[in-house]
């Protein structure tokens, strides 16, 4: 029971934690993107509204995140008996399709222009507001992200991580808005493509941030195990213990910042029950220390084979 109360009041300290973060980038974030579309609209800018649009998205996002991590921290019940775990990975594709979307907007937008342009078609120079909103957006985007990526490591939360990415996805396009913005007002006429052309090469890094985010999502999603090193790592674990033999059927998972484990074990038959469950409870004890608190852990025993015996 007490085991229990401690496990609540940590997801509960996680839960604030994470909220903190997301509160934090989400006022940032729409701080900036007003100022963006402000610069964009007034500077005659159409990557800086394009960025201004990616911040959005950012904003868009972190409360997706602010949503998911409240349902992903409920425990167990009669619904969910693996708890709610992958609703933060849900909210992690999310913030992936959103990502995916963005990138090509932006390459689509770029494109258009480009075509325009080489059609002979005018662009309008874009002003130095435009210009200054970038920078500014870069220097906040990138403090953002550091910490962002920080405490979402520190809180094992994938939603806070993927979010700090889509932070610095922002910052990405808002060096290539820069760049161009600078190179339109500074080279003249001729140059003024260098907006859109730098929009293209942004969306580029901006869908492959969202590809390694999806990933990891869709593996989760259907049941893929952990990494190899992972599973030896259990298997370890679990020979460490005296009197125990022969891990196998091992399954493991993700489920959100958790994962589970369910192996089969052989022990001694002639030992009592009692002292089997006393086994298993320290090898799941010992699991959860290395692998986390919220790791489900289910050991089925089996008693060493007769054949076994006899040779040992």
């Amino acid at each position: 029971m007490e085991m229990q109360t401690l496990n609540k009041k940590a997801d509960a300290t996680r839960e604030k934690a994470i909220y903190r973060v997301t509160v934090v980038g989400s006022v940032v974030n729409f701080l900036l993107l007003v100022f963006k579309f402000f610069a964009g609209i007034m500077g005659y800018s159409a990557a800086m509204l394009a960025d201004a649009v990616h911040s959005l998205s950012d904003f868009i996002t972190d409360i997706v995140v602010i949503v998911f991590v409240r349902i992903s921290a409920k425990p167990e019940d009669e619904g969910h008996d693996y708890g709610h775990g992958k609703y933060e990975t849900l909210a992690t594709a999310i913030i992936g399709i959103l990502l995916l979307f963005v990138g090509f907007g932006i390459f689509w937008n770029g494109a258009s222009s480009i075509y325009r342009f080489l059609q002979g078609g005018s662009l309008q120079e874009p002003a130095m507001l435009a210009l200054v909103a970038a920078l500014v957006s870069i220097i906040f985007k990138e403090v953002l992200y550091q910490y962002t990526v920080f405490k979402g490591r520190k809180l094992n939360s994938q939603a806070v991580v993927a979010n700090a990415w889509h932070h610095r996805s922002d910052a990405f396009s808002s060096i290539g808005t820069a760049a161009g913005i600078a190179g339109a007002i500074l080279l003249g006429d001729h140059w003024r493509v260098l907006d859109p052309v730098a929009a293209i090469i942004v969306s580029f890094f901006i869908m492959k941030v969202a590809v390694q985010l999806l990933i990891p999502c869709v593996d989760e999603l259907l049941e893929k195990s952990l990494p190899a090193e992972v599973e030896d790592e259990i298997v370890r674990i679990i020979l460490s213990f005296p009197g125990i033999s022969s891990p196998h059927h091992l399954r493991t998972r993700r489920i959100g910042s958790y994962c589970a484990i369910e192996v089969h074990v052989r022990m001694d038959g002639s030992i009592s029950l009692e002292e089997a469950h006393e086994m298993a409870t320290a090898v799941e004890n010992k699991l959860k220390r290395q692998f986390g608190k919220g790791t489900l852990v289910s050991i089925h025993v089996e008693p060493v084979k007769k054949s076994n015996r006899a040779t040992e």
